[in-house]
Order: structure tokens, then C-alpha cells, then sequence
């Protein structure tokens, strides 16, 4: 294998293959990976795989890397026993004493024209300004809304509180509202402020309506950027006039020992080959119509590409000049800080991507048999992968998932388009505030290449925390025939209102197995179909859902799902929550527990005896499974469990080893 070194402390003038600087200062690394691509293209053809080694340190890059066909079998990987961080960040410095508001702060002067979201000091990121400091407002009234308007219809102005907002703030155009309503969160930077009529205009559109759910009531928001709310340590402000950063200082930080960074690109490396065009592959070219037509364009994937070891950081993406004032459902449209576009057989391994704006990962259209596997993607702006339509075989395996959505608040752990035979598997997703994992979306019953997905042994919890609402650990959307999701333990999933469920089969949600699933703590249900067609759901456990256990939302002329051999347990609310008029379902073989002591209340008040009465739950029973410590979490079943009796398969969920 050929083999070239990236150093901070080499020269992109030297050869590259040593890993350290000679003593005479006369060869050694490079001190760019651009430079050592630029070095690996060169080589004459054909050549054995190249190697390029990244040295510990901060490689500060000034435009993100790119790999195209020609770098096809090319390893990026870190030295051993090192971290190297490609950042896509500028140190600041040069800072000075400065007092804001009578409090003591450092400030610094940042170039013209350089605007950022984000701050990270000593690794761990800083936070704007934002009123209220904790918790949110609630709009007051929606000047032009009726309940006639359509629930997509988004507003540019709405109505707030005496004092929530001023028409004084320093800067008013830089302060954003940030929206919590439905299922997104609208992102509007102040145009105006009429305090007499108490209404705030804005630049740009919400998403949706600016109500709370599909309620009249207003959205709850936040004020963020606001100079005025400079007040605590760990808070900054970028004043745009001046040119000045403002920091206000945690204790015990020091200005000259800090490191202070601030991003500036969106994308930090991108993996693209070549599509080909339409009717083209990579094995012949196809003829066209006249004796002298070129032939069309092969498909040029690149290949092979393996990043090992490897940390980035620091990429940040703003909206767009024109377009309404955020990202749509799951923040899909924000970019990620590593993409994949018509690559085949590219691995990402063993890396870090953290204190990012963005997704982590996208693997986009093109894409085939990707890995991920064993990274930590963490402290980022919206998600952690997602995938696009038009790729397949991408594994998602064994990576760290945590602290997602700290702009774009809808970001989701994993995402998966309109795509087949994905695997995500043995992941522990934690800490955002909108979906674990998202599969399928092709809204109902309509063509779907969402097919051979398989969720497995995926440890999800603490998601939601009260933010968004239409919600859930597990996800899916459309017809997905072959789609298990297995051996997940899913617990502490919390919406703000409607929709916080453990796993939520969404709309034409159909062919999909459930199994084997741990579900627990949740708020509004541990499952949930919306409507589908003939999914199964057998031997798993559901706990201690808040509001009622098992939901449905659309009563449809066909079987929605077989629920069978499940054990649920519940100390409040109903069994079944939702649309029961008609059963349209086959439940047998379970076995329920409400710990309170009430009888079931098998939806609507319905009466265990008449839900029997309908044909249904036969072979099932009402009895206590007699769990080791379900209030602890553990769902451990004595060997005289009634369930067991009943034909319930003991397992174990969450991530293997």
C-alpha cells in the first residue's frame, strides 16, 4: 500500500511520505489532505491502494475535501494512537477585556462578512442569547388565521404578550423567533415590531401555521440572538455593525489559554462520483438514435473509499436567502458535514462527528452498500445519518447517536428516505428532541422502495423531551413489505402534546413485523398505527405509557395489523386509545395488566367482556406478568409467568456485546 502523511506542523511543498519532519526541515508530511489527494492523483497508473495518514492536531480546511472516481480504493485514515480533527473552523483570538450589561466579557473583532450560528469554546458548545432563558412564550394571537386556514399555510406575523418582545433591541433584524408547532420548528428573523398593536412581522414564512398542534391556540417560541438577553456565562453574540464577538465567560476560563472556534463551511468532505446519464451503466455504453450520436455518459461511482479514526467538526449551514423560515419535517433538507453521492462500497469507521450545524451523515442518492459503523456522531445542529432515495444497502451499525437538533430541533438519529434493504442496527440513540429512527416516507399506499429494511437491537431513549409533538422512537411511513423492527429497546419518549409513541407506524405504514421490542415510558402510547395494512406485531412488551397503551388512528376497510403474543402493562389510562368503533383488527394470545386495579377499558369505556364479545383477544388473559422490577426497567419474567404459559418467547433487546 502507498502511503502519504498530513501534518499541521508539515509543508505541502515536501514529499508527504514521512511522518514526521526531517531534521533538516528538508522533507516530511504534508500539511493539507488536500495536497496529499493532489499527490495520490498524480501517481502514475496503475498503482496499489493509497493510504493518506492524518496526524494528530487541528487540520483547518479551507474548503471541504472532495473525492471523486479517480480517488476510488483511497483510505483517509488517522495516525495510529491519534486524533486528528478536520475542522471546518477559524480559531478566534486577539481578545479583550470588555463589559456587557455590568458583566465582565471577553471581546474579540471577527472579520467583515463572516456570520455564524455557532460558537464552541474548548470543545463544547456556546449558546446565543435567547429569551425567556428557560422555557417559552406562547403567540397571542394570529392576526388573519381563522380555523378555515389550512394547517400548511404558514404565516410571516403573529401576535405576542406585552413585553415578550421590544422595538428596541439593538440589532432587532439578527434576532430570530424559533417556532415549536406540529411536528417543525420555524426559524423567523424579525422584519418589524409594532409594540402598540403587540405584533411582530418577519422575513420569512413559518412552515406551517403558527398554531399548537392542529388546536387554535398559539405556538409556544423563543426569542433567540437577543443582545439585550447577554447575561450569563457560556452566552455570546456576534454584533454584526462592529464586527464584534462577545463572550461572556464560564468560570475559570482563561481568553489566552481558550481555544475559541467558529465554523464557516456547511460540508466537510464529499465522496461524489458521476451518475451517467439516463439509460447509461457502468459496464457499456448505450447507442443512440443517428450514426453519429455519442454514446451516452457511463456512470462513474466512486468506490472503495474508506474514513478511519478521523474527527470533524465545526460546520454550520445556514437557510437559505429566499425560501420560508426553516427546515421541513425531520430538518430533511439541512446538509450534513460528510456526504456520499453515487458512492459504492464507502465505508465511514471508528470516527467522530461532532460540533456541527448540520446532519452528521448523509448518504445520498446513487449510494450503494455504504457502512457507518462504530462512530460517534454527537452535539449536532440537526441529525445524526440520513439517507436518500435512489441508494440502497446502506449499515447503519454499532455508532453513538446523542445531543441532536441543537438548532434545526426536528433533526432525527437516523433517516431513511424512500430506500431498501437498510440495516440499522445495534445503535444507541439518545438526547434529541424529535424521531430515533425514521423509515420509509412515502405518505400511504403508493409505490414504495422502502423494502427489506431492518431496525434491530437499537437502544433509543430520552427523545422528544417535550418539544415536538407527532413523534416517536421507531418511525415508518408507506408500504414497506419485508421491514422488520426487532429487539429494540425503546424507553422515555416524550412529546409536547399530541404523538409521543414508542413505535408509530405513520400513514400506509403496511407489511412491517414488530417484534421482539421493549417499549416503555412513553407519553401517548407504545404503539401506534396511524393506518397500514396488515403489519404484525407479536411478542413484545409495552409499559407505562402515559395517556393509553396501544393506538390506532384511522379506522380502514381491511385488517390493519395482527397483534399477537404481547404482553402490556399499564398503570393508567386505557388499553386501547384512538379509533375502535370498529375493531378491523386481529388481537389473540395477549396477556394485559393494568396495575391500578381498574378494569381494562378496552377504548372508549368498552368493558374487557365486550371486546371478547367482538371476536377478539382470543387465548388472551388478564393477569399480572409478574416482571422482576418494571418500575427499574427490568422486564425479567419468573419462570411461573402467566405470559409464559401463553406462548411469550423471553429476549433480550438493545445492542448486542
Amino acid at each position: 500500500m502507498l502511503r502519504f502523511y498530513v501534518s499541521p506542523a508539515g509543508d505541502d511543498a515536501w514529499s508527504g511520505t514521512l511522518p514526521d519532519p526531517r531534521a533538516d526541515r528538508g522533507d516530511g508530511p504534508f500539511r493539507t489532505p488536500a495536497r496529499a489527494l493532489g499527490a495520490a492523483r498524480a501517481l502514475p497508473r496503475p498503482h496499489d491502494p493509497v493510504e493518506i495518514r492524518l496526524r494528530g492536531g487541528t487540520h483547518f480546511l479551507e474548503e471541504p475535501l472532495r473525492l471523486g472516481p479517480e480517488d476510488s480504493g483511497t483510505t483517509l485514515a488517522a495516525h495510529p494512537g491519534e486524533r486528528p480533527v478536520c475542522s471546518g473552523g477559524r480559531r478566534i483570538s486577539g481578545w479583550r477585556a470588555a463589559t456587557v450589561h455590568g458583566r465582565a466579557a471577553w471581546a474579540a473583532a471577527v472579520p467583515e462578512g463572516w456570520t455564524f450560528h455557532a460558537l464552541f469554546v474548548n470543545g463544547e458548545r456556546r449558546f446565543r442569547p435567547r429569551l425567556p432563558k428557560a422555557g417559552f412564550h406562547r403567540i397571542a394571537a394570529l392576526p388573519g388565521v381563522t380555523g378555515e386556514t389550512p394547517w400548511q399555510e404558514g404565516q410571516d406575523r403573529f401576535g405576542f404578550a406585552p413585553g415578550d418582545i421590544r422595538a428596541d433591541w439593538r440589532n432587532l433584524a439578527d434576532v430570530e423567533a424559533v417556532v415549536l408547532h406540529f411536528w417543525v420548528d420555524s426559524h423567523l428573523p424579525v422584519a418589524a415590531v409594532d409594540a402598540a398593536d403587540g405584533v411582530v412581522r418577519f422575513s420569512r414564512t413559518s412552515i406551517f401555521r403558527l398554531t399548537d398542534d392542529f388546536r387554535q391556540g398559539g405556538a409556544r417560541y423563543y426569542l433567540d440572538n437577543v443582545f439585550e438577553a447577554l447575561t450569563e456565562p457560556g452566552e455570546w453574540y456576534l454584533d454584526h455593525p462592529t464586527h464584534t464577538l462577545y463572550y461572556l465567560p464560564l468560570p475559570g476560563e482563561d481568553p489566552e489559554r481558550a481555544e475559541v472556534i467558529a465554523p464557516v463551511l456547511s460540508q466537510l468532505i464529499r465522496l461524489e462520483g458521476l451518475p451517467g446519464e439516463a439509460g447509461a451503466d457502468a459496464g457499456a455504453h448505450v447507442p443512440q438514435a443517428g450514426a453519429d450520436a455519442a454514446p451516452a455518459a457511463q456512470a462513474r461511482p466512486v468506490s472503495c473509499v474508506l474514513l478511519q479514526g478521523l474527527t470533524f467538526a465545526h460546520a454550520e449551514w445556514r437557510l437559505p436567502a429566499a425560501g420560508r423560515g426553516g427546515a421541513p419535517q425531520a430538518a430533511a433538507d439541512v446538509p450534513a458535514a460528510v456526504h456520499l453521492e453515487h458512492a459504492h462500497g464507502c465505508a465511514l469507521r471508528d470516527c467522530t462527528i461532532a460540533r456541527c450545524g448540520t446532519y452528521a451523515v448523509a448518504v445520498g442518492p446513487g449510494c450503494r452498500d455504504t457502512a457507518i459503523h462504530g462512530n460517534r456522531l454527537a452535539d449536532l445542529g440537526a441529525g445524526g445519518v440520513k439517507v436518500a432515495a435512489g441508494s440502497s444497502g446502506t449499515r447503519i451499525t454499532r455508532n453513538e447517536i446523542t445531543g441532536c437538533g441543537r438548532t434545526f430541533h426536528a433533526g432525527v438519529g437516523v433517516l431513511i428516505f424512500n430506500s431498501g434493504d437498510n440495516v440499522v442496527a445495534d445503535n444507541a440513540i439518545s438526547d434529541l428532541y424529535y424521531t430515533g429512527v425514521s423509515v420509509g416516507w412515502v405518505w400511504g399506499y403508493g409505490e414504495s422502495a422502502a423494502r427489506g429494511n431492518r431496525i434491530e437491537r437499537n437502544h433509543i431513549h430520552d427523545i422528544g423531551q417535550g418539544m415536538l409533538n407527532d413523534m416517536g422512537g421507531i418511525y415508518t411511513l408507506g408500504v414497506s413489505p419485508g421491514t422488520v423492527l426487532r429487539g429494540n429497546l425503546i424507553h422515555d419518549i416524550r412529546s409536547d402534546g399530541y404523538g409521543g409513541w414508542g413505535i408509530y407506524l405513520d400513514e400506509g405504514s403496511t407489511d412491517i413485523l414488530v417484534e421482539d421490542n421493549l417499549v416503555y415510558r412513553t407519553k401517548t402510547g407504545g404503539f401506534h398505527q396511524h393506518y397500514g395494512c396488515e403489519n404484525t406485531i407479536r411478542n413484545n412488551i409495552f409499559a407505562f405509557a402515559a395517556e393509553g397503551q396501544i393506538q390506532r388512528t384511522r379506522i380502514e376497510d381491511h385488517n390493519s395489523f395482527t397483534f399477537e403474543g404481547n404482553i402490556v402493562l399499564w398503570d393508567r389510562g386505557p388499553l386501547l386509545h384512538g379509533a375502535w368503533r370498529e375493531p378491523a383488527a386481529r388481537f389473540r394470545r395477549n396477556l394485559y395488566w393494568d396495575a391500578s386495579g381498574k378494569p381494562v377499558d378496552c377504548g372508549g369505556g368498552r368493558t374487557w367482556e365486550a371486546w371478547r364479545a367482538l371476536g377478539m383477544d382470543e387465548g388472551s388473559q388478564v393477569a399480572d406478568p409478574r416482571f422482576t422490577g418494571p418500575a427499574e426497567g427490568d422486564f425479567t419474567l419468573p419462570p411461573d409467568s402467566p405470559a409464559l404459559r401463553l406462548g411469550f418467547v423471553p429476549f433480550r433487546a438493545g445492542p448486542e456485546g
